[in-house]
């Protein structure tokens, strides 16, 4: 229910009492993953999406019905073999809903919701299976391991899940963690399902050129922290760059070196100049980063790894530049070439193959679990 945690906050400043459906399982060719979530209040007003439209209106009721009886349900959808028009999902895959029907005072869900609203680092732990009266109960944990709210049971429970919790949002996962009744580590009685929110991550664009607008447009799309770096401040404006979130005159390299990376963090270097590039390159081939790229000529490229290889660069490093930057779309334009850029980041960040999906027989979804979500419970009531 984090990520749409803006409409939701909203509704609890306008003491709105609303149903979330929150995807908590998936298997196969799932359209949307864990952690995807519709919310409907009492007006039937509806927010988010669940799995991009097969089965959003059965949800929908679910939702509606939650909020009349004030039950919590699990409910699995999957494709049907003997009638393709029934509820399910025509993709072929599978998924499972935990409905919840929350409060406008309920302090944990709200808490949550806030502090995700506010880019706040924190996880919303649910149980998603479990004996009756703990389905759907919450914990709200903080960076600190600190916690609010209670599973409504031994307070082992509690102070587990919220361990759990906090490693999962250590390294900025969703899924699901598996505990006992009495709060051991043992499998088997209680299904936690941790949502984990986090700051965005951070896209880096070096190089204050006409490309660079485009791509900042595009950053900001996939959901991005966008920050556009240039040595000259004629270039590095906010008039030219008014979606930037931040915009840094300094020499790349230097500005590189002082700011905070991380795993997620994609670089776009645009300047194709040497005098920037070299330096900037030898220090982010070095980070523990998820993407560097650089856009130039083939004749650029080849003229950029000498130079590189010269200042100390190795081949292994190397192996890690994406130059020329971007996927073969045959871009001319700004926004065709940015289109390009972001394709790649996406394919390297999710492991596609960047290639057609026409005649590939690839997966199309490839971080989803091929492994279908338990067919034993199908509805779970508390």
């Amino acid at each position: 229910m984090l990520d749409i945690a803006e409409q939701l906050n909203r509704w609890f400043e306008e003491g709105r009492d609303f149903a979330v459906a929150t995807v908590v399982a998936v298997g196969g060719s799932a359209p949307r993953g864990p952690g995807a979530a519709l919310a409907v209040d009492r007006q039937g007003t509806a927010i988010g999406s669940v799995s991009g439209g097969c089965v959003e209106g059965a949800v929908y009721d679910l939702c509606v019905q939650a909020l009349q009886d004030g039950r919590t349900v699990r409910e699995r959808f999957g494709y049907s073999d003997e009638d393709a028009f029934a509820v399910g999902l025509t993709c072929g895959g599978v998924i499972e809903v935990l409905v919840t029907p929350v409060r406008a005072d309920a302090p944990v869900f709200r808490a949550g919701v806030s502090a995700a609203d506010r880019g706040e680092t924190a996880a919303l732990a649910r149980v998603a299976r479990g004996p009756d009266g703990l389905l759907g109960r919450a914990l709200l944990v903080h960076p600190d391991g600190s916690y609010e709210g209670s599973l409504a049971g031994p307070p082992e429970l509690d102070r587990t899940a919220a361990e759990e919790a906090r490693a999962m949002l250590d390294s900025g996962r969703t899924g699901t963690v598996e505990l006992a009744e009495d709060g051991s580590r043992c499998p088997g009685g209680v299904t936690l399902f941790v949502e984990s929110r986090v700051p965005p991550p951070r896209m880096i664009v070096f190089g204050a050129v006409d490309f660079a607008t485009a791509l900042v447009r595009a950053g900001k799309f996939l959901g991005y922290h966008v920050t556009v770096c240039d040595a000259r401040p004629v270039f590095a404006t906010r008039v030219r760059f008014p979606e930037a979130d931040d915009l840094v005159v300094d020499w790349p390299h230097r500005y590189l070196r002082r700011t905070a990376t991380d795993e997620r963090t994609v670089l776009c270097v645009l300047t194709h100049d040497a005098k920037f590039d070299v330096p900037l390159l030898e220090t982010a081939l070095r980070l523990p980063v998820a993407f560097v790229g650089a856009m130039g000529s083939r004749r650029t490229h080849e003229d950029r790894n000498r130079r590189l290889r010269e200042v100390g660069v190795t081949e292994r490093e190397l192996a890690r530049l994406r130059s020329p930057i971007g996927l073969d779309l045959g871009a001319r334009t700004p926004e065709e070439t940015a289109l390009s850029i972001a394709a790649e980041i996406v394919a390297a960040r999710r492991g596609g193959a960047g290639v057609p999906l026409t005649g590939s027989g690839t997966p199309i979804h490839h971080d989803v679990d091929a492994r279908e979500p338990d067919e034993a419970r199908s509805r779970a009531v508390a």
